[in-house]
């Protein structure tokens, strides 16, 4: 979709492709009232700006839109209206062995269970022992700064889907 495109498409149709780069209906309301974008530097600093306004139960919202870390059944099926944003994501878990995918599991439930959200990092050219790290890491952090960790790799998610829109 060019930048025209999203500057002159109805209200309907600019929130459904904002939607599949992040769900949190604040963002994309703010991204929606935040046209005409005059070149993609601009749109990409609305969204800057509309995450910094967000609130936490924004943010719980948002993360509602990925799937697990390591689960690529729930990615193909669940997630495919995001397949032209969100391709290739988690391609580092694709290629795990199957030790390191079953940590991760475990891990992502003990995280969910712990934070009441799901393990959020922004996967793109990471390995899968990459990610598996990261989440050992960051499971022994306390709930109001995994949330703000979680936000900023909402943020770079959602930055690299709206690269890839354009």
């Amino acid at each position: 979709m060019s930048l025209n495109e999203i500057n002159t498409a109805n209200t309907e149709d600019t929130y459904a492709v904002f939607e599949s780069c992040c769900c949190a209906p604040n963002w994309i309301e703010a991204m929606v009232s935040a046209r005409p974008f005059v070149d993609s530097k601009a749109l990409l600093a609305a969204s800057e700006h509309a995450f910094s306004q967000l609130s936490d139960e924004d943010y719980l919202i948002a993360f509602t839109g990925h799937p697990q870390i390591g689960n690529l059944k729930t990615l193909h099926e669940k997630y495919a209206n995001t397949s032209g944003t969100a391709s290739n994501e988690q391609a580092g878990m694709s290629l795990a062995g199957s030790k390191v995918l079953e940590e991760m599991i475990q891990l992502n439930q003990a995280y969910l269970e712990k934070f009441g959200f799901i393990f959020i990092v922004c996967a793109s050219g990471k390995s899968a022992q990459e990610m598996l790290d990261l989440i050992r890491n960051r499971i022994g952090n306390q709930r109001s700064i995994e949330l703000s960790i979680a936000g900023a790799e909402q943020a770079k998610i959602t930055k690299i889907r709206l690269e890839k829109l354009l």
